[in-house]
């Protein structure tokens, strides 16, 4: 490919928003049309608008486009690129159910188009640096590691007033907020074997839980937790949602939610990323499509490696649901490992 890549945005809610932002300040992409049911904020987002889906893909034949709209909607919206041959980057979670995304990565692959699930926070730039130190063997062989996340719109009549719709949802802060870290943990220690998980309500106007504890096992070497809920300010607030801590043979890493990265106390980077989403995270995401879309690399978090970061979502959830600990060899398929 070369010149300016000429993408579609499909959906202008308000976590698009972030990625039009990002897109904006690519010079090598370019969003053309954009489209939603709510012709205003398709306005927005691009010069040509369109309520349909199906009508703006048909007239403007993107290079490429980004679907970023409630998860019920995913699968046909995916469907229609493919069988236009139009590659995909799709923000998480990719579907509602654990049968619907292997639909939709298995549609893709059947079908040779590029598939990208939009997965940001492996890409704040604070666990890419802690990715570093841990593969340069600083701290040694990794043993353990916690994440910890924390935000106060979970309280109160009106919760989450900048997505209310979460108030809805079925499978909420799992589904939602906690497998962003379930995706970091596996791109920092590798793939993950068995969940043991507790969830709760706390809120009543919510459907879905709230606040959860997740234990995790990678290869049976290291063990994490993600601790989550949404009732709490983060102390001291920044960028990073919370704080995270990693353990080796010979040290630790942490990163407090300033998105500042220590070892062993000492600091080893410092957190300078004043644009964008957390870190400018969204617009490394679209990058990181973009580059493997122009030269033919594998996605990080292509629809069959993001397949196991969403067996872990539904392990989570079959584990909270059961009382017991989860492998996910039990919801891996042949076809899907």
């Amino acid at each position: 490919m070369a010149g300016v890549l000429k993408g579609a945005i499909i959906g202008c809610g308000f976590f698009a928003r972030r990625h039009i932002e990002a897109w904006r300040r690519m010079p090598e992409v370019e969003i053309v049309a954009a489209a939603d049911p709510q012709i205003a904020l398709a306005e927005k987002f691009a010069n040509r608008a369109y309520r349909s889906a199906e009508e703006m893909v048909d007239r403007e034949q993107p290079a490429f486009v980004d679907i970023v709209t409630r998860v019920e909607t995913r699968l046909p919206l995916v469907r229609l690129a493919i069988e236009k041959r139009i590659p995909v980057i799709c923000q998480k979670p990719i579907a509602p159910g654990w049968d619907s995304a292997v639909e939709i990565v298995a549609a893709a692959e059947s079908a040779d188009v590029p598939f990208m699930v939009h997965e940001n926070w492996r890409w704040q730039p604070w666990y890419r640096a802690a990715k570093d130190i841990i593969s340069r063997g600083e701290i040694g062989a990794p043993i353990g590691y916690g994440f910890r996340t924390r935000t106060r719109d979970g309280m109160g009549a009106e919760p989450y007033p900048a997505q209310p719709y979460f108030r809805q949802l079925q499978r909420f802060l799992i589904d939602e907020a906690l497998v962003h870290h379930i995706d970091t943990a596996r791109f920092l220690f590798g793939d993950i074997d068995s969940i043991y998980a507790q969830a709760g309500r706390r809120n009543p106007l919510v459907t879905g839980e709230d606040q959860a504890i997740l234990l995790l096992s990678h290869g049976g070497t290291v063990h994490g937790w993600i601790d989550g809920h949404r009732f709490l300010d983060p102390d001291p607030d920044g960028p990073a949602m919370g704080d995270a801590f990693f353990e080796g043979e010979l040290g630790t890493i942490s990163i407090p939610n300033t998105g500042d990265v220590y070892v062993n106390r000492s600091l080893a980077w410092k957190n300078t990323v004043t644009d964008g989403y957390r870190g400018d995270s969204v617009r490394a995401t679209q990058a990181h499509f973009i580059s493997c879309l122009e030269s033919g690399s594998p996605f990080e978090s292509g629809g069959r490696q993001y397949l196991r970061t969403f067996a872990a979502v539904e392990a989570a959830y079959r584990s909270a649901a059961g009382g017991r600990c989860v492998s996910l060899s039990e919801i891996l398929s042949p076809a899907s490992k």
